[in-house]
């Protein structure tokens, strides 16, 4: 046989099932030793089985003792063995060219020349790492470089066509003024892999896991990212194989765009054909690193259009989640929040929301508080949870005693801000899984609280021992049950009164206010006590009530106080 140029001719593929799946992954050693056309001739594997996972770039078929001037690395070489030197040395100079120039392997035909592979030649290629396969059978070697090639080719055309989506996809997203977190979700779907957006103090502000947990993702973010160094341009680093991508504009650098390899046995686009979970660049693909490049490129311009800083984004989505138990599951948190900067080791963990009655502006008090929690050294995330509604999660140590302190602080900044607002408080907590039970009984004190409603003298904040049934009707005054019990109480009452200008209804507040002592109640309502006891009976009648119950009067001094709350609005 002589040498071969590149044949681009289309030809008809027989390999059927045997190339599914290869369009969307660099065909290897492995695959091609796999095809119809390969595997016909008995292809056995003498050395470098660790190394069948090399890429195969192309096909040559060479009988010359030389061939490595040929060659520019990752071809498949095909011999029938007749040019081999005689002597050690020079089979050894022949495998040492092949290996330098980065030939993908040896395949060596076993029928005229040799009939068992060279022992000369099993050690060079041993010693150089080079996989040489031997074929028993006859191979027609024109066949296996228009199979291979037209794998390859197509490969190339379909990498091509998905590198154009790729940048349409991009495209559209910033067209369409996407955030950072629609960004880097349509990087982890394009791509199969978890990607993070990290800031320049090593935080992960955003991680969009994919074939992994986000505790998997984020443990121990800030001491594995940097021992990752910044690079001007997009490779891969560190010791886990991060393929990293800085995130900048006009030379000043914003973050990082990060994109984890795949775990062992999962499948990424754009991955290396053998699936392999090995450290290195063959890790990744071409389309990992154009999905990467892109997705710096529209988060820079993200920046630029959101006003809103990352950070801040980060926490309102991250209490947003807490609060309202949207983890994927309960070790999924401390690791976020961790990987934010939050310490959640030997911490108890107390919830505030503020509730802004005046337009102090939602971005401006919540970054005020966050700037003054942390001049005040005390670990918190502060967020907008929703429109005049800010979440802060304290974070604080054994260390630091009772967590009123802190609160009272915040309270004090708040109200410094906004005089009417109203500062609740949830229980602490000491596990962070908790804590979305601490944020649900702060938006319970909140609920409670009515227009106007002074925290007892002493505190700037509400807090779950201030719910009395005031509070607690207050709470729950839309609920058509408790406004359905007033009515039914004490409806004909007050009915009574509108009708007759009367005022029976507050002398039955004054009497039950006494807890049936019909001497308080004539002195409170100015009245004589043959006029009390005539208006109560008149009440008795109308009510159909037992005044000398005590449950009764329970009942309707219930009722009362919910009409009260219903009245308030």
């Amino acid at each position: 046989m002589r040498e071969n140029e590149p044949s681009l001719r289309e030809t008809t593929d027989p390999t059927t099932d045997t190339t599914s799946g290869l369009a969307r992954r660099p065909l290897t050693v492995a695959d091609a030793l796999a095809l119809p056309v390969l595997a016909a001739g008995q292809p056995q594997v003498v050395t470098g089985v660790a190394h069948l996972d090399r890429p195969v770039r192309w096909v040559h078929i060479t009988e010359l003792t030389d061939p490595a001037s040929f060659l520019k690395g990752g071809e498949l070489v095909l011999t029938t063995g007749m040019p081999l030197p005689e002597e050690p040395a020079g089979v050894r100079r022949y495998v040492d060219e092949l290996a330098d120039v980065g030939a993908a392997a040896l395949v060596i035909e076993l029928v005229r020349r040799y009939h068992r592979p060279p022992p000369a030649l099993v050690d060079a290629c041993r010693a150089r790492g080079l996989p040489l396969v031997t074929l028993a059978a006859d191979v027609n070697f024109l066949d296996v470089t228009q199979v291979v090639h037209a794998l390859l080719l197509g490969n190339q055309a379909d990498a091509m066509r998905r590198t154009q989506r790729i940048h349409e996809a991009f495209t559209a997203l910033t067209l369409r003024g996407a955030g950072p977190e629609e960004v880097v979700r349509a990087a982890a779907e394009m791509s199969g892999r978890t990607v993070v957006l990290e800031n320049l103090v090593h935080q992960a502000l955003i991680c969009e896991p994919s074939g992994c947990t986000v505790e998997e993702a984020l443990t121990g973010w800030e001491r594995r990212s940097r021992a990752v160094p910044p690079r001007e341009r997009t490779e891969v680093r560190g010791p886990e194989g991060w393929l990293v991508a800085p995130v900048e504009y006009q030379g000043e650098r914003r973050g990082r765009a990060v994109m984890l390899p795949a775990r062992a046995g999962s499948a990424a686009v754009g991955s290396s054909a053998s699936g392999s979970s090995a450290v290195g660049s063959s890790a990744f693909g071409p389309e990992d690193v154009t999905v990467l490049e892109r997705t710096a490129m529209a988060l820079t311009i993200a920046r630029l259009i959101h006003a809103t800083p990352w950070e801040r984004t980060a926490h309102r989505d991250a209490l947003r989640d807490l609060a309202e138990q949207r983890h994927r599951s309960p070790a999924d948190a401390p690791a976020r929040f961790a990987a934010l900067g939050l310490p959640v080791a030997d911490c108890a963990f107390v919830a505030v929301r503020v509730d802004l009655r005046t337009e102090a502006g939602d971005a401006e008090a919540e970054s005020r508080l966050a700037e003054d929690l942390r001049a005040a050294g005390v670990p918190a995330l502060v967020g907008v949870l929703a429109p005049g509604r800010l979440g802060v999660l304290l974070a604080l140590r054994a260390a630091a005693g009772s967590w009123r302190p802190a609160v009272e602080r915040l309270s004090r900044a708040v109200l410094a801000l906004d005089p009417e607002a109203v500062v609740s408080v949830g229980s602490e907590v000491t596990d962070l899984s908790d804590a979305a039970r601490s944020f649900r009984e702060a938006g319970r004190v909140a609920e409670a609280v009515p227009p106007g409603a002074s925290p007892p003298e002493g505190r700037p904040f509400h807090e779950l021992s201030d719910i009395g049934l005031r509070r607690l009707l207050f709470a729950l005054r839309e609920d058509v049950r408790i406004q359905e019990y007033a009515e039914r109480l004490l409806g004909r009452l007050v009915d009574h009164d509108a009708r007759h200008g009367t005022d029976l209804l507050t002398t039955l507040r004054h009497y039950l206010d006494a807890a049936g002592n019909k001497t308080t109640t004539a002195r409170h309502g100015n009245l004589s006590r043959e006029t009390v006891y005539q208006r109560l009976r008149t009440v008795e009648r109308l009510l159909d009530r037992d005044l000398e119950s005590g449950e009764q009067r329970t009942e309707l001094h219930v009722a009362l106080a919910a009409l009260d709350v219903l009245r308030m609005g």
